[in-house]
């Protein structure tokens, strides 16, 4: 059994300077928050794209503007050989990734008697399938280097509670949270720490205009009566990531403005 570690000092639990993190999905709305605030707390950003090089160019682009340090990658990561490709071309020349976020997802809205395989498929492929491709060649090199690190993946309260129209989406999110324990269970002797956050509804541009219904009744249940925003995500994601969080492994962090606490009766 190891020994506690010593106290912390107040002004570096939330520090990551020295450390570089791969944000995956770090081209739109909640990865682009990830991105800067991990930034802003010191660390080296890697900022991964597949679709979107603009708005990974963006996210960049402020990173640097703010006087942060920030490198912009693509890779289609449901695939095994692309994460693995990946990995090894961020951790030449002693550039080691310690902090991974998985963030990478899709959000189709599709009835479930209208889904086909196809898309049953396509969804596991672009949210759990790059998670557990990342997770496993990241786990692998710190492994290898004996360096301790923290992974957390970005999941939904949807993994516990799905919404119409996001069957495959939910099961998907659902996997991702069961990954996540899987992770902490089989790499905690490594002194690498998985960890997840479900975020609620979180505002973006367009939303209010293009789904109404959804956020006026998010509005009417919600005990902390606003939409999040993606720094709230962010917020959280930097603590399990920082050093304040050093023990806590296998953990969910709920992000919603108190809706799970809502009752279903």
């Amino acid at each position: 059994m190891t020994e506690p570690p010593a106290a912390i000092p107040m002004s570096e639990l939330m520090n990551l300077a020295g450390r570089r993190a791969l944000v995956t999905g770090a081209s739109g709305n909640i990865g682009r928050g990830i991105a800067r605030r991990l930034a802003e707390a010191g660390a080296d950003v890697v900022v991964h794209y597949f679709r979107d090089e603009a708005g990974a160019r963006r996210t960049a682009d402020e990173i640097t503007a703010a006087d942060g340090k920030a490198d912009v990658v693509r890779a289609d990561l449901s695939s095994e050989e692309a994460a693995c490709r990946l990995f090894d071309e961020l951790s030449a020349g002693n550039r080691a990734i310690t902090c991974v976020v998985n963030n990478a997802a899709a959000q189709p809205v599709q009835p479930l008697p209208e889904m086909t395989g196809q898309a049953w498929r396509d969804m596991p492929a672009a949210t759990l399938d790059s998670a557990f491709h990342v997770s496993q060649a990241a786990a692998g090199y710190l492994r290898k280097n004996r360096l301790p690190g923290s992974v957390v993946n970005i999941a939904s309260i949807e993994g516990t509670d799905p919404a119409v129209g996001h069957a495959h989406y939910a099961s998907s999110k659902a996997g991702l949270l069961m990954l996540t324990r899987a992770c902490a269970l089989e790499y905690g002797e490594d002194g690498i720490r998985f960890n997840a956050v479900s975020p609620g509804l979180i505002d973006r541009e367009g939303l209010t205009e293009s789904w109404p219904d959804g956020v006026r009744r998010w509005l009417d249940k919600t005990p902390l009566p606003r939409l999040g925003d993606a720094i709230d995500v962010a917020d959280a994601v930097l603590f399990l990531l920082s050093p304040a969080a050093r023990w806590i492994s296998g953990a969910n962090l709920v992000v919603d403005g108190g809706m799970s606490a809502v009752s279903r009766w």
